[in-house]
């Protein structure tokens, strides 16, 4: 739901940061559900099921990788490759994103132009501060 800053920023300055960091947490959710979703095909289409079903078959299908990615068997459930990875600044994108074009069966989300409220761009602005201060990580600046 958060959006990055648009346009050019200095680098290690908040903004290129804060884009920095919102992308990189953004591949790791695109990294689980496509492994979800390229071994758990229910999550390829909309699951016609209650809210309280599919909560539970959603709960289900994360304890289950939970469960394979701990066990002593995880490279076989996803081995070397599987994810996305960035080295010096480059992202290799994961094995999983290959033979993944076949979801046709989603639905298309409509883009609504929205402007965003003064709360969300204050909300913004304090996790930016956030990245730069006390949520600082060593290696950020070395790529933002």
């Amino acid at each position: 739901m958060m959006k990055v800053y648009a346009g050019y920023h200095e680098r290690g300055c908040k903004e290129r940061i804060y884009n920095y960091r919102l992308c990189r947490a953004r591949r790791v959710v695109e990294n689980v559900f496509g492994i979800l979703s390229a071994v758990f095909r229910v999550l390829r289409k909309p699951m016609l099921l209650e809210p309280k079903t599919a909560t539970s078959v959603v709960t289900a299908i994360t304890s289950l990788h939970n469960f394979l990615r701990k066990g002593n068997n995880a490279h076989v459930y996803t081995p070397a490759g599987s994810f996305d990875e960035e080295l010096n600044g480059q992202v290799r994108l994961g094995n999983w994103r290959e033979g993944n074009n076949d979801m046709t069966s989603m639905l298309s989300l409509q883009i609504r132009p929205r402007r965003a409220t003064t709360s969300t761009h204050n909300i913004r602005n304090e996790v930016a501060e956030y990245c730069i201060q006390q949520g600082s990580v060593s290696w950020q600046e070395n790529y933002a």
